[in-house]
């Protein structure tokens, strides 16, 4: 540990100007008592440090010395890969080796390209998780995370909707999916999805697994996320839309269900208004998205949803007449 932070520290060093014991602290996220001795230890193993005093005083390097500890470890080669996922890569247990490697690629940059990650951080910023959410990761993501960089095969205890499972399970991949966790595993012949909250032990055995070169995790997901969506759109629901009505629902049901009604809409009436076969969730989950759509939609079918709208019209009316 200690090791990674004097390295650290000289490469924020290289990359010039002076900082003060404070600022170096801040950055490394330590004591300034722990910079003080950070700073001895380098002088003693003969790296040119410096202090100045006074006002606009601090620490440097020698002009124009250069360390020579640019080269990236594996680790920090492959969660550079990460550089734009800052949060998630620090969820994972990455989050030193990735300010490590940036730090060294700076460090190897010249002068007047150095201020080039602060210019891109000043103006984007990915914010992964969706609202409300929980920010801490699950508590076994960092295992599970080191289990997919070895090729480790784990041991994994997980509670679905009939009980608590036991799988052995070789980890593929994690993917983040508006603020959840997902872990990829192959099972046997088949590559299964767990939600890593879900999980509640993973221990790593000491069987490694051979990875398929042609398994592509992004396309297994968008696979296996439109498969997921289309399976939850069970019922399919017949209204009537005006051209309001029709613009609106795309704001108002899945993405996936909005293409499916679109694309399949009849021509328009002498009213303007089209018949679409909206896919929907359940009954009760369509009555909720029709409701936003007020007097731009009429379902026809099925009579159970008609009759539950044609309620919700009739005691909103209601209100209004008093």
């Amino acid at each position: 540990m200690r090791v990674s932070r004097l390295i650290s520290l000289v490469l924020l060093l290289q990359a010039g100007g002076v900082r003060t014991a404070a600022e170096l602290a801040e950055q490394l996220e330590v004591s300034e008592r722990t910079i003080y001795r950070d700073i001895l230890a380098l002088s003693a193993a003969g790296v040119p440090v410096y202090a100045e005093q006074g006002r606009a005083g601090g620490y440097r390097l020698l002009d124009g010395y250069r360390t020579r500890l640019n080269g990236l470890s594996r680790a920090e080669a492959e969660a550079l890969f990460l550089a734009g996922l800052p949060g998630p890569a620090r969820d994972m247990g990455l989050g030193e080796a990735l300010a490590t490697a940036e730090l060294k690629v700076s460090a190897a940059l010249p002068d007047a390209l150095r201020s080039a990650s602060g210019r891109a951080r000043q103006r984007f910023h990915l914010d992964a998780p969706g609202w409300f959410r929980d920010a801490e990761p699950p508590p076994l993501l960092g295992a599970l995370a080191r289990a997919v960089w070895e090729d480790r095969v784990v041991a994994l205890a997980y509670a679905g909707k009939a009980g608590e499972v036991t799988r052995s399970v070789a980890p593929l991949g994690l993917v983040l999916k508006n603020g959840v966790w997902y872990l990829v595993g192959r099972v046997g012949a088949d590559a299964r999805t767990y939600r890593v909250d879900r999980v509640r032990a993973a221990t790593p055995t000491e069987e490694r697994f051979a990875r398929d070169d042609g398994f592509d995790l992004a396309a297994f997901w968008a696979a296996r996320a439109a498969e997921f969506e289309r399976a939850l759109l069970a019922e399919t629901v017949t209204v009537r839309l005006s051209p309001a009505g029709l613009r609106r629902l795309r704001m108002s049901v899945e993405a996936i269900a909005y293409r499916a009604a679109a694309e399949g809409a009849g021509p328009p009436d002498a009213d303007g208004w089209v018949t679409v076969a909206l896919p929907a969730e359940s009954v009760p989950v369509a009555y909720s998205q029709l409701l936003a759509l007020g007097p731009d939609v009429e379902v026809l079918d099925p009579p159970e949803l008609r009759a539950m709208v044609a309620g919700a019209a009739e005691r909103t009316a209601a209100l209004y007449r008093r």
